[in-house]
């Protein structure tokens, strides 16, 4: 089955295996080639992800179990449509119910799976630390908190929510005592005595951060990395997706987290063959999750179709930014209290913090790891942990990869400039170790050497995440559409000529990659995004409105920055097809709606880390940043707030929707293969997860789509989103119709005239068979009467601005929106006035 256009589909408890199935022929119609499914291993009961694996040779039972995937394959494959897996080969739930955890925990290095996890025996007495009861263990074994008790029959010790397995020789003497004791003082000791015995130690879960002894997650204590680059934990782990393959059920894999892997590389040829093992008359389609630098790309050694669409996703939104408005933006940023250190300085700032707290277990597993090549003296101890920090923190990308054959360039590249920064960071006396750092980074083939690289290589992914998608990208407040899963606070804006050059990238080296503009990862949906990419074409005006709302906000301790990125979220997540007056609103639907903001507040809040977080909120803090969303309530006594806010969010909704089609088009038509996050056909003013994950509307989205083509929309269509849908049915039917057009050659074109700086214009396909695809950028205000029944006075903007298309004998154009053939001057150009007559982006065809 020919791989044509995705929709990416969150399966869990509420949406199973058979709820999928029941959409089939709404993404059949749509033009969906296949189903993307999140993991559909069995993961943690409950789980809305998937990620948390319990065990990755089992069809999750919440799903349906095998026989509803099986049905679910036999439809989709009827319909003439394919699926893809999200599989998670990093990492595992580290919980008792997870078998291989499970046997681990019971009989320690003596288990069979002992060497699936990335374990360090030396630590805690060849003993598993279990950092899950929540309070210190003495605290704990003393108030209740750790029990016996029973389960299948069999004792089991519960603690932290889990039901840990229990083992020793002489365990039934210490349950016998445990049974005797005559008081509280003397169970506790009995209890203590057969924790003693075991294969794992129990702790405070604080003490994760400096004692754990096994590879987590990023700073996630009950995720435990695995082991795949061994074999035999390789096979075992894709057992299943490579047993789907090989019935046909499935027909590739994305890969999650791919640069958490000891050896991506290794990983990505091992998994490619045994596909082709498994079925070797089809051609296997593998992605990766893939966080890419702005000049970064995939590494040309790995043998896979593209990433997941992040660069993509990245690409385009700043497409629809002007780097003009970054330093005024910047400039309300400081005025509003945003701290003006400069984003590299308070980056380096994150992760030296992060590598002093949250990931010092990382830290000194890495140090521990580098000791073994160098001297074991104090001082050179010391050195060496100072050397270390400032070259992590300088690091320039999520890592490198040279275990593969060695370091590439790009590699070396890398390591030079975090060695620079490092410099820059150190006293002169760390100079020494800093060189042999680099220099055993560069000649490393001992196995001390190669241990050391490879913990390396799997430190700097978390750091890099960890310090700027969960902690800067929270705290930055400049222009929050920037502040996405895939960006660098580097680039604020893309030009059309950068734009073009990383499709033609694309074009030549990664044609099948996804694109993206939405996933289950992002931080705001992919129209919030576009709507707020229009103040940048307005950051004066912005100013203005940002210092009235503010201005109506209670005096609280809730800090000005933090205020400021409240009414960026609050503006840019405002529900597209609500009436203009606040007066009207549904009280009901807007109390639901501020529910979503403030559970997105609280996340935000404590992931930046500044004024409350996970381990330690401050309530306090809390309830004062709860003070500012409560005086939207609809019953409030003051209304003004409410009614400010509702003009500025609606001043920005049909703008925001002008760019919304623009990222839309772009996306189903530019090279590689557009992927659609559920429900994301419609407007999606989505928050960062759990809120993007939330239940899709299937009867309204079949509603629209059945009924019928938009060749002229009106406003109802703007409002309630059958606009964008109806984009999407149109050009995901050309990629079926004629599927040699957007595969084939891309090739830019330029506009002339007033107005050609805002034209984004290329061609796809060669010849006589040629696709036109023409989109606005950075005047969707001028133009926005296109989303209020105003077309015709919004396309004066474009008078006397044209685009030259291939004029051959007989050959005609049609816009395939509007379902009209369009008129050319004699010398082959196209006034975009006369192209943009009905719609504010274009997609045509020619014929003979």
């Amino acid at each position: 089955m020919t791989l044509r256009a995705t929709a990416r589909l969150q399966l869990h408890a509420d949406f199973t295996f058979d709820a999928a199935r029941a959409q089939l022929d709404y993404y059949a119609d749509l033009g969906v080639s296949h189903l993307y499914l999140s993991p559909i291993t069995q993961a943690r009961p409950g789980s809305m992800h998937g990620y948390d694996v319990l065990d990755p040779a089992c069809v999750s039972a919440d799903l349906g179990g095998e026989p509803a995937l099986e049905r679910l394959a036999a439809a989709v494959k009827a319909r003439g449509m394919g699926l893809l897996l999200d599989i998670v080969p990093n990492h595992m739930a580290a919980d008792a119910r997870n078998p291989w955890w499970r046997d681990v925990l019971r009989n320690g290095r003596a288990s069979t799976y002992a060497d699936y996890f990335d374990i360090d025996w030396e630590m805690h007495s060849g003993k598993v630390l279990l950092p899950i009861l929540g309070q210190p263990y003495g605290s704990a074994l003393c108030k209740g908190d750790v029990q016996l008790g029973k389960q299948h029959g069999e004792p089991v010790v519960l603690a932290g929510g889990q039901a840990l397995p229990i083992s020793g020789p002489s365990v039934f003497a210490a349950l016998a005592r445990y049974a005797d004791a005559p008081d509280h003082a003397e169970r506790t000791a009995a209890l203590h005595a057969l924790l003693e015995q075991q294969c794992y130690c129990l702790a405070w879960w604080r003490s994760a951060t400096n004692q754990l002894n096994w590879r987590r997650f990023f700073d996630i204590n009950d995720l435990v990395g695995v082991r795949v680059e061994n074999p035999s934990v390789f096979e075992a782990v894709h057992m299943l997706p490579l047993a789907l393959y090989r019935k046909g059920w499935i027909d590739g894999l994305r890969i999650d987290h791919i640069d958490g892997l000891a050896e991506p590389g290794a990983y990505l040829r091992r998994l490619r063959t045994a596909m082709r093992n498994a079925a070797p008359a089809r051609k296997p389609y593998i992605v990766v999750e893939k966080i890419l630098a702005p000049q970064e790309a995939l590494d040309h050694r790995w043998p896979v179709e593209g990433s997941t669409g992040y660069d993509f996703m990245d690409d385009v939104s700043a497409l629809l930014h002007s780097p003009s408005a970054r330093r005024p933006l910047l400039t309300g940023w400081y005025a509003h209290g945003g701290d003006s250190s400069g984003l590299k300085h308070q980056l380096h700032t994150i992760r030296a913090q992060l590598l002093d707290r949250r990931l010092a277990h990382e830290r000194h597993g890495l140090l521990t790891a580098w000791s073994r090549l160098t001297s074991h003296e104090a001082e050179d101890q010391a050195s060496w942990d100072r050397v270390l920090g400032a070259w992590l923190t300088a690091f320039p990308v999520y890592r490198s990869y040279a275990e593969d054959g060695g370091p590439s360039a790009a590699d070396r590249t890398h390591w030079d400039e975090a060695t620079r920064g490092a410099r820059a960071m150190l006293a002169e006396s760390d100079s020494a170790h800093l060189d042999q750092l680099l220099h055993q980074l560069y000649t490393s083939s001992i196995p001390d050497g190669l241990n050391a690289l490879k913990r390396l290589q799997q430190v700097t992914p978390p750091l890099a995440a960890k310090s700027l998608e969960d902690t800067l990208h929270y705290r930055q407040g400049t222009l929050l559409s920037r502040n996405e899963v895939g960006a660098w606070p580097q680039r604020f804006a893309l030009g059309p000529q950068g734009f073009h050059a990383r499709n033609h990238w694309r074009a030549r080296h990664m044609p099948h990659s996804l694109l993206a503009t939405a996933t289950h990862d992002h931080k705001r949906g992919e129209d919030t995004r576009a709507r707020l990419a229009v103040l940048t074409e307005m950051p004066s005006r912005w100013a203005d409105m940002a210092a009235e709302w503010l201005a109506l906000l209670p005096a609280n301790a809730f800090s000005d920055p933090d205020r400021y990125i409240l009414l960026q979220a609050l503006i840019g997540a405002w529900p597209a097809d609500w009436p203009g007056a606040s007066e009207t609103l549904d009280p009901l639907l807007l109390r639901e709606w501020l529910t979503r903001i403030s559970a997105w507040q609280r996340k935000a809040l404590r992931e930046a880390g500044l004024h409350s977080s996970w381990t330690d909120p401050d309530e306090h803090y809390e309830a004062a940043a709860q003070a500012c969303i409560d005086i939207l309530d609809p019953e409030g006594h003051d209304r003004e707030p409410l009614r400010t806010l509702a003009a500025l969010a609606q001043s920005l909704i049909e703008p925001g929707h002008i760019n919304s089609l623009a990222q839309t088009l772009l996306r189903n038509t530019c090279p590689g293969v557009p992927d659609l996050y559920q429900g994301a056909e419609l407007w999606d003013y989505s928050l960062v997860d759990p809120d993007n994950r939330r239940p899709v509307d299937y009867e309204r989205r079949r509603f629209l789509l059945s009924s019928g083509i938009i060749t002229r929309p009106g406003s109802k269509h703007w409002r309630n989103g059958a606009v964008k849908q109806s984009l999407i049915h149109t050009a995901l039917q050309l990629r079926a119709q004629q599927p040699e057009l957007l595969a084939g050659p891309y090739r830019p074109l330029c506009a002339q005239g007033p107005r050609a700086a805002h034209v984004v214009a290329f061609l796809r396909g060669a010849g006589r068979r040629t696709a036109l695809v023409v989109v606005p950028r950075l005047c969707a205000r001028r133009i926005a009467g296109y989303a209020r029944d105003e077309a015709e006075a919004a396309r004066q903007f474009w008078q006397g601005t044209t685009l030259r298309v291939p004029s051959l004998p007989g050959l005609v154009w049609k816009d395939l929106l509007s379902q009209r053939e369009l008129a050319l001057s004699t010398t082959g150009e196209i006034a975009l006035d006369t192209l943009f007559q009905d719609w504010p982006v274009a997609l045509c065809v020619s014929a003979d």
